[in-house]
């Protein structure tokens, strides 16, 4: 049985395929989140505000064996990994880090109407944000999909009030990627505000979400476990 695990938290309007390189770099102590709503079997209807998002990740972490969780959001999955790191704390369980990348502190969080208002103001954001997150998908069918759950979860982002989650006590950890458009070197420092634990940020090469992939990244998220006590996968 593990006793700690890294969980990943996707993007929106992703499905976790962004995290493989990482889960390769890490083994089998690594998983992602699944949103309510998103394709799977008897996985349910998407959820009805980001607070239930929050909660149903919890449920989830809550059901596995590990005692301790590190976790790691991307972009939107940046502010359900905090929101649940304080549900976690609520329910006794033990969150080694949270690790937040590509996103703005939550006091910064800034969401577009348009881009939450429908699939194609979710297709305009994603192009700027993220062109790989559109053109890489596999068919026109695919794409839609893609649209419609950026534009779901960006909705649900924009009724998220980041006062009424209580400050953390675990480490927190930013980072983005030096040619991202939606973040700056400011507005990830802004993360310092979420924990009484200890803060730092970084930057990595790469954009919104190929820094991800890129190996300084892995190095980074493998020396956090290795100071968090997670073991190799």
């Amino acid at each position: 049985m593990d006793d700690a695990s890294t969980v990943f938290f996707p993007g929106a309007g992703s499905f976790g395929a962004e995290f493989r390189p990482l889960a390769r770099a890490l083994g089998r102590t690594a998983w992602p989140v699944r949103y309510p709503g998103r394709p799977g079997r008897d996985f349910g209807v998407p959820a009805g505000s980001f607070e239930a998002v929050a909660r149903a990740c919890a449920e989830q972490i809550l059901r596995r064996p590990a005692v301790r969780v590190l976790l790691f959001g991307h972009s939107y999955g940046a502010y359900v990994a905090y929101a649940t790191a304080a549900r976690l704390r609520e329910a006794g369980a033990e969150v080694a880090a949270l690790l937040a990348v590509g996103a703005a502190g939550p006091g910064r969080l800034r969401v577009p109407e348009q881009a939450a208002a429908g699939p194609a103001g979710a297709a305009a954001f994603l192009d700027r944000a993220d062109p790989g997150a559109l053109a890489g998908a596999p068919s026109d069918d695919w794409r839609t999909v893609v649209a419609e759950t950026a534009a779901r979860d960006l909705a649900l982002l924009r009724g998220f009030d980041p006062a009424t989650v209580p400050a953390l006590a675990c480490p927190v950890l930013a980072a983005r990627g030096v040619e991202d458009p939606l973040t700056t070197d400011d507005t990830i420092a802004a993360w310092q505000h979420t924990t009484t634990g200890p803060f730092s940020r970084r930057t990595f090469p790469g954009g919104h979400s190929d820094l991800l992939s890129a190996p300084e990244c892995a190095s980074w998220l493998l020396g956090v476990r290795e100071t968090a006590g997670i073991g190799p996968g």
